[in-house]
């Protein structure tokens, strides 16, 4: 419960045991939230947080992030610096119920759960359900391909799919793979790699190998796609902005009854040769007023890797768009 007067906020938090959550140890989450609204005055004392400030926005945004910190330890979540700082970072961008992008969660295994980190990832999860085709874009780290395949994992256990596929175009990231060894299985394996990695931290390597084995979850290279019909699958295009046109046209077109696809890419990590265009790029400005298609971006505020990445991205953007701007 929370009482406003004319210069205070006070916040009482209902235990002793919550309150020390809150607060974290040696303070180490008020000093966060204190650190990231200098004008306001944060105090604890007992079971209480005192806000004081002369702007009550602001002493009400700072109320927001407490408030919802509390309902995440309430709902048996544990707080870390990380989390403490994207519940910040929305209340100040004003995203509704901060909370519940991190109470939200993908079943992927016996206890096991994936979470959205972000605003963001949570609006590309409930577009993945709510959608039959979904297009998920955005830069490196944001979680297109591994949330896109923990929902593959909920479908396949809840039954609503029979079987999940999964697909990349086998184009190299700027350099030559020369001859590799092996049979067909095996030179290709090097493209696919990234979604065995998924499917062995979610699932364990001893189920993904027996689901494979089976047939339930296939993973291929795009040219096996077609003259293909998918029906009753869940089906994930990983790395799409390495398409062409005509490749993207002919694996939408493979979508089947009580099927679900899901497209993934960063259209500015494109690795064609000779400027070819980009299937992913395309498909955005033919698709885009089509029902039952939904096109989520995804921005840097979406990078869930090492905080570095978050910047690397940035700093990417911003020279990118200064770039077009000379050519301009």
């Amino acid at each position: 419960m929370t009482t406003p007067t004319a210069t205070q906020i006070r916040i009482r938090v209902p235990s002793n045991h919550l309150m020390v959550d809150l607060l974290g140890e040696r303070d180490t989450f008020l000093k966060q939230v204190d650190a990231a609204f200098p004008a306001a005055r944060i105090v604890a004392r007992g079971n209480e947080i005192v806000i004081e400030n002369t702007m009550p926005d602001l002493g009400e945004m700072v109320r927001t992030v407490f408030d919802e910190l509390l309902i995440l330890i309430q709902e048996g979540e544990r707080l870390d610096e990380d989390r403490v700082d994207r519940v910040i970072d929305m209340v100040k961008k004003d995203v509704p119920s901060p909370s519940g992008v991190f109470t939200d969660s993908i079943k992927v295994g016996r206890g096991k759960h994936v979470r959205p980190k972000t605003h963001g990832q949570k609006v590309y999860v409930d577009a993945v359900r709510d959608n039959t085709m979904i297009f998920g874009i955005g830069p490196a780290g944001t979680g297109k391909t591994y949330l896109a395949m923990a929902c593959a994992i909920e479908a396949l256990q809840s039954g609503s799919v029979r079987r999940i596929i999964l697909t990349r175009p086998a184009v190299e990231a700027g350099e030559r793979l020369g001859f590799l060894p092996g049979d067909l299985t095996a030179k290709v394996d090097p493209y696919l790699r990234p979604l065995y990695d998924a499917l062995y931290e979610m699932l364990g390597p001893e189920e993904t190998a027996r689901l494979m084995e089976r047939g339930t979850i296939e993973i291929a290279p795009l040219a096996y796609m077609r003259g293909r019909t998918l029906n009753d699958a869940f089906v994930v295009l990983d790395e799409a902005q390495n398409t062409s046109p005509e490749q993207m046209k002919m694996f939408l077109t493979r979508l089947g009854f009580n099927s679900k696809m899901v497209v993934t890419g960063d259209i500015t990590q494109v690795d064609l040769d000779g400027g070819r265009p980009s299937g992913l790029r395309t498909v955005r400005r033919v698709l885009r007023q089509v029902a039952g298609i939904s096109f989520v971006e995804l921005t840097g505020d979406d990078v869930v890797r090492h905080r570095i990445v978050a910047a690397i991205v940035e700093a990417y953007r911003q020279y990118e768009e200064k770039r077009r701007e000379k050519q301009a």
